[in-house]
């Protein structure tokens, strides 16, 4: 059985260091990387002055062979912006560079079927904008030393001792060992299926997302294209159309070279294979007949996508958290040490609405970087007596309870009110139904409890709560 070694950059051999394992190089696990990296960098404190060596490590272990992000475009709101700021100056430039600049700072939702404007709401200066997703995740992962990256390494389980070090064993037989283990890896996640249900035999409901009974058909269509069929205004900035059980989100990214379209459709059937994939062949015809009755405009976006001829399209479907949402994102059955815990989409999937789910991993990473790094500064500078495992420990389970504690509301309230919001877009609320002014409302307030998250004091409220666990003193 082989060994991954942890990564030595930055002289990081010592064990008294805070080794850490990412697991999942998503947009989740590459910010969490890049808010340690940053903090490794800048804080000369998580230099060990006798030696040289740093006090905190990290390593990702991504199972693809290289950093890669499924789907097409995405969108980062305001509040992940501010998150990605905190978290190092780096991750907010890289992704502004290739963000696609907003043609108007504002959301507008459209009625499809008469293809009037029903709403819109400002997004603040140059606010909520997106791109590619594989351009936003390329751009970060340059900032990532290769030395901290083990691709090709797909978690089998975890065991987790007392006062020892977490082992890691993945399927090709290797196996690694950490302090503490973040799982960053996406809706299906492994580590969520091993906090929540330790042993195989006992599978808990929340250790798997289930179907929204939402599924969407996404493309990206050449601007000339896109530019030919429904004008330059409504193909160069972001259009919201709504309708009865469906609705189409526009929005051009790639510097505007392309417009990415999403046609999300109410669906009464169960998803195929519910839990083995999350999409499944489909068809131009099926996403045509969805919009059949739509005005014009509505039914012009739809035929931007292939023709079947041309190979068709792939239909995703919708998954969430909603029906059986995980009880807490840090390990604590019989067996565990509260040393694992998940972030992003492995603790909290929620569906595409609010265009918040990112930002969910985004504002995860900050504050566990942040836990993370007063975790290592408070650990013995030499490990000579052995006691340092003991205390690292002791200071693990207290950072990630505080992390469950700070993030577990604001979390599951988004996943909620994600499945609320595609509700108003789609005229299913008894009470909104297709009611312009109410719809305005209630968007309006939604939206902005997204956006107006006081990111930094979602910081020191975290440190505050580590310093009364643990003491203050460092």
């Amino acid at each position: 059985m082989g060994t991954v070694n942890p990564s030595t950059a930055h002289g990081v051999d010592d064990p008294s260091a805070l080794n850490i394992a990412i697991v999942g190089g998503g947009i989740t696990g590459i910010n969490l990387a890049l808010g340690l990296e940053h903090r490794l960098n800048q804080n000369p404190k998580l230099t060990n002055t006798s030696n040289g060596q740093k006090r905190l490590s990290y390593t990702i272990y991504e199972r693809a062979s290289g950093f890669r992000e499924i789907g097409a475009g995405i969108g980062f709101s305001p509040n992940a912006e501010r998150a990605m700021g905190l978290l190092s100056p780096d991750v907010l430039s890289s992704f502004k560079r290739v963000a696609n600049p907003n043609g108007e700072d504002y959301f507008q939702w459209i009625d499809g079927t008469t293809d009037k404007l029903i709403f819109k709401l400002y997004c603040g200066k140059d606010g909520f904008q997106g791109g590619r997703r594989s351009d936003i995740l390329e751009e970060w992962a340059k900032l990532i030393p290769s030395e901290r990256v083990q691709f090709g390494k797909t978690v089998e389980t975890v065991s987790e001792e007392e006062e020892e070090k977490i082992t890691i064993h993945f399927t090709d037989g290797s196996v690694a060992h950490a302090d503490v283990v973040i799982g960053c890896d996406g809706i299906r996640s492994r580590i969520r299926q091993l906090v929540l249900s330790p042993t195989q035999d006992s599978i808990v409901e929340a250790a798997h997302p289930h179907y929204t009974h939402k599924f969407c058909f996404r493309s990206l269509v050449p601007m000339d294209a896109a530019i030919a069929s429904i004008g330059e205004k409504r193909a160069m900035t972001r259009f919201m159309y709504n309708g009865p059980k469906a609705h189409i989100i526009t929005y051009p990214v790639g510097n505007s070279s392309v417009l990415n379209v999403l046609a999300v459709i109410s669906d009464d059937k169960p998803w195929p294979e519910e839990n083995k994939k999350l999409t499944a062949r489909g068809s131009k015809s099926e996403a045509t007949e969805a919009f059949k009755d739509w005005h014009e405009t509505a039914r012009k976006i739809v035929d931007l996508f292939p023709e079947d001829s041309e190979g068709g399209m792939e239909k995703w479907a919708v998954f969430d958290m909603v029906q059986f949402p995980a009880d807490r994102y840090v390990s604590a059955d019989k067996g565990a040490t509260g040393k694992v815990c998940v972030a992003g989409d492995a603790a909290h999937a929620t569906g595409p609405h609010l265009g918040a789910g990112g930002g969910l991993g985004v504002e995860d990473a900050l504050v566990l970087s942040a836990l993370l790094e007063d975790v290592a500064l408070r650990l013995p500078t030499h490990a000579e007596d052995g006691t340092e495992t003991g205390k690292k420990s002791e200071l693990v389970r207290a950072a990630l309870q505080v992390y469950n504690d700070v993030r577990y509301e604001r979390t599951q309230w988004v996943v909620r009110n994600t499945r609320y919001a595609v509700d108003l877009f789609q005229w299913q609320d008894p009470v909104v139904g297709r009611d312009d002014a109410k719809f305005g409302f209630e968007i309006t307030k939604t939206f902005h409890k997204v956006w107006e998250y006081d990111v930094k004091g979602m910081v020191q409220e975290a440190l505050d709560g580590l310093g009364k666990k643990i003491g203050s003193r460092r």
